[in-house]
Formats: C-alpha cells, sequence, structure tokens
C-alpha cells in the first residue's frame, strides 16, 4: 500500500479509541521507518473498561473493516504478522468470524500471518504493553516506557498496536468513506441504551437527544467509561464531548453515592495486577475504609491523601484513574446539589 495512506491519516486526524487519542500517522510512521524486523500490528480488543461494549458491536458487525484495517496497517508499515486479541469472553463469540477472514486472506494469496489471540480477561490488558507480555506469555503487567511499542514491542520488534475501532476508522479512510464520526455506548438510567454511531466531538447532551435517551428525571452522567470516566452535572454535557472509550453511563441522582464510588473502588481494587505498591495497597486501603460496617458516610477526608499518592506515584494509568471518577463526582455533582 503506497505510503500517502499515512499522510491521509493525518489529515483525517485519525487517533487511538482505546482511550489514550494519540495520532495513528505516527505510530505508522515510526514502525515502517524501524529497520528492526519482524514487523507485527496488533488489534487490542481488551476492552475491560465496565459500561463500553463498542469494540465488540464493532467486530460482531463489521469484522471485514476492522480485518481490511488490518491488511492495510501490514503493507504499509512492511509488516510480517497480525494478531487480533480478543478477550475471553469475545474470544468465544468472534473468533470463527475472524477465523473465515484468516482463511479468505490466505487463499488471495498475502504472504503474511495473521492469528488470533485469547487473552484472559483484564482491564490492565488494554495498556498496550501489559498486552505485550500476555502475549509473550508473561505476567500481564505494564512495562517501563520507553522503549515504546513502536521501537521495542513484541519480542523486542517494532510492534502497531491499534484499538479496533481505530482499524475500522482506517479501512473507512482508505475506501474515502470516512467522515469524521465515531460509536458511542450509552447505558445506565435510560430508556434505549446501546452502541450508536454518531458525529465526533458533539457534546454529551446532543447524542442523548439524537439516541432518545434524555431522563426525564434528574440526572448526571459519566463519560469515557465505567472505570476512569469523568463525572459531569446535567448542565456540563450541554457543551462537554465524550472522551476516552465513547462510553455515556447515565446515573439517576437518587442513586447512592457510597454504593457508586464502591462499585468503581472495587473495580480497581479487582482490576490492579499488583506491580506498583501504590496501586495495589491504595486500592485496598479504599475499599477497606468504604467497607467499615460502622461508617455511614463516605470518608472523604481519609480518601484525599490516598488518591493523591495512586494520581502521583502509581506505575501505569489505571492507579492513576481511580481519583478521576470520585473527585468529579464529589466537585460536579455532590457539591452542586
Amino acid at each position: 500500500m503506497p505510503n500517502d495512506l499515512i499522510g491521509k491519516l493525518k489529515a483525517a486526524n485519525i487517533i487511538g479509541r482505546g482511550g489514550a487519542g494519540y495520532p495513528a500517522w505516527k505510530k505508522w510512521t515510526a514502525v515502517r521507518d524501524a529497520t528492526n524486523m519482524p514487523k507485527y500490528v496488533i488489534c487490542n480488543a481488551s476492552e475491560r473498561e465496565p459500561d463500553t461494549h463498542k469494540d465488540f458491536h464493532i467486530l460482531k458487525n463489521y469484522p471485514e473493516k476492522v480485518f481490511r484495517g488490518m491488511e492495510l496497517a501490514i503493507d504499509t508499515i512492511g509488516g510480517t504478522d497480525g494478531i487480533f486479541n480478543l478477550n475471553g469472553e469475545y474470544y468465544k463469540e468472534l473468533k470463527s468470524s475472524l477465523d473465515v477472514l484468516i482463511e479468505e486472506a490466505k487463499n488471495c494469496g498475502y504472504n503474511y500471518r495473521i492469528k488470533v489471540f485469547e487473552e484472559a480477561p483484564s482491564y490492565i490488558g488494554g495498556e498496550e504493553t501489559a498486552l505485550l507480555n500476555a502475549i509473550e506469555g508473561k505476567r500481564c503487567e505494564p512495562r517501563l516506557k520507553p522503549p515504546f511499542p513502536t521501537d521495542k514491542g513484541l519480542f523486542g520488534c517494532p510492534t502497531l498496536i491499534h484499538n479496533v475501532e481505530t482499524l475500522y476508522d482506517i479501512a473507512r479512510v482508505a475506501e474515502g468513506t470516512y467522515d469524521g464520526d465515531r460509536f458511542y455506548t450509552v447505558s445506565g438510567a435510560v430508556s434505549n441504551p446501546g452502541v450508536f454511531r454518531l458525529d465526533a466531538d458533539i457534546p454529551i447532551l446532543d447524542i442523548l437527544h439524537q439516541t432518545n435517551n434524555v431522563p426525564s428525571e434528574a440526572y448526571f452522567v459519566q463519560a469515557g467509561g465505567g472505570g476512569s470516566g469523568i463525572v459531569l452535572n446535567s448542565k456540563q454535557i450541554a457543551t462537554e464531548p465524550v472522551r476516552g472509550s465513547g462510553a455515556i453511563i447515565v446515573h439517576s441522582s437518587d442513586e447512592s453515592p457510597k454504593k457508586l464510588i464502591l462499585r468503581w473502588v472495587s473495580f480497581f481494587a479487582q482490576e490492579s495486577c499488583g506491580k506498583c505498591t501504590p496501586c495495589r495497597e491504595g486500592t485496598y486501603q479504599l475499599l477497606q475504609l468504604l467497607k467499615e460496617k460502622k461508617r455511614k458516610t463516605i470518608p472523604w477526608k481519609e480518601m484525599e491523601p490516598i488518591l493523591q499518592v495512586l494520581e502521583k506515584t502509581s506505575f501505569c494509568a489505571l492507579g492513576r484513574s481511580v481519583p478521576i471518577p470520585i473527585r468529579s463526582y464529589l466537585k460536579n455533582v455532590l457539591q452542586q446539589s
């Protein structure tokens, strides 16, 4: 595939849709220009953020588009191998359709190798270097960066890692049908939950209107994922777009604050890989504070020092994400009511 595809990706502003939002063309350029061989392309369908289902939706309904994005990436960077990483739940439902596409590619004479890898379900598997470790048969935990995967990734070779939606967008750019939209997962206290494709960067309130999901009662939302997403009140969403994984979770204003925060902390405590002490111990201590039976209110004063340690000293984004929903919920919802 001619190198002008990289220019098209830059012009279309194709970014990572797994949450980081890094420009795709920069990754492609780095891997294409690397001299080491072989070169790998990985489709990351770990998708373990709560209330986020867009990647499954895309692979279920448009597998040929994602596969085409993989082919284009391999051709452009001079790659030899492609890997579809599916978490264990997705593997059961999606592997057969991907196997059909792999076999069709072989019959068409493509000389690269593509396979499907089953990853044990884990949130940390969405972090690209933790995923590399999992594929190599090592403990699924993040690596120190640099070096970055584009330089030394899978088995020490240049590796291009993309989210499912990013590869889908790449295929559409190549065929001239990409028009700046993206996928959103809408769930929670709504009447019409689901995955929707709408314009990118539009305000959250517009998304709720266009999907017939504006609640009739008082509400607030968590945007960007049901774990790390920021919490916004109903006034803020009139101008704020969705970042991260494109998930919008609508909560009733009557929801128990303690139960909601406990849900977030329980998720992070369960998904922590245990590599670094701040995340391993910090999420555990938060969980114990919230679970104290005699405590009827949220222990904000005791929690804040732990959140500061998580934010400033955690090895990877999992630990640094813990304060985001908690602090934004306090500031944007509880202190505004």
